[in-house]
């Protein structure tokens, strides 16, 4: 695991470790999900210690909704409020100060700062930025699925809110809709500032 520095002043935010992304019999099932698992056990544990803050993200949509390729979207139906897909994997270290549903409302629920109406682009904040604010957050830590996806988005978000920020690489994985989605959203998040580390 890499040596990340936890403390009362860092959260770490666990993004979608959900049955139908880290489970082979998931519907938008992330290749390698599951393996991130163990990892971000580790530091949820390492966290919980160290007095950090614990947030942990699920995509939580309608069954019917703008984001799914039946509704005009990108994705094939996923997450599912209310179903086996849309729950955390159950060997997640689930420990949170905050659970934090993404989605609900048919947005695209990438960023666990900001939703985004999949029609207009709307952008609209969670308050998860005011909640790590009003904790005395200064950095935060983003693992999880996917990747190229949500993590990215989180993590852009959360520098772009004035934190510091970390992805671990060993705790997350790409779905990759197109090669190389992966090593292009590490770049993007270097480019933003964001230490991106093995």
């Amino acid at each position: 695991m890499t040596d990340v520095a936890f403390g009362p002043d860092t959260a770490l935010v666990v993004v979608d470790v959900q049955n139908d992304f880290a489970d082979p019999q998931g519907s938008l099932y992330v290749s390698g999900g599951e393996e991130v698992v163990p990892v971000v056990n580790e530091y949820v544990r390492s966290a919980r210690a160290a007095g950090s803050t614990i947030v942990v993200t699920q995509d939580w949509h309608p069954a019917e909704s703008p984001h799914f390729v039946d509704g005009g979207g990108v994705w094939p139906v996923h997450c599912v409020r209310g179903t086996w897909g849309a729950e955390l994997r159950p060997d997640l270290d689930g420990d949170a100060d905050l659970v934090l549903r993404k989605g609900t409302g048919g947005e695209d629920g990438y960023s666990a700062f900001t939703v985004r109406d999949p029609l207009t682009g709307a952008e609209t904040p969670t308050g998860l930025a005011a909640y790590l604010q009003a904790r005395g957050v200064t950095a935060v830590v983003v693992t999880g699925i996917a990747a190229d996806v949500c993590v990215k988005d989180t993590a852009a978000d959360a520098r772009a809110a004035g934190f510091e920020t970390t992805v671990p690489w060993a705790a997350t994985r790409p779905v990759e809709l197109e090669p190389g989605d992966g090593e292009r959203a590490a770049a993007e998040l270097r480019a933003l500032g964001v230490d991106v580390v093995a």
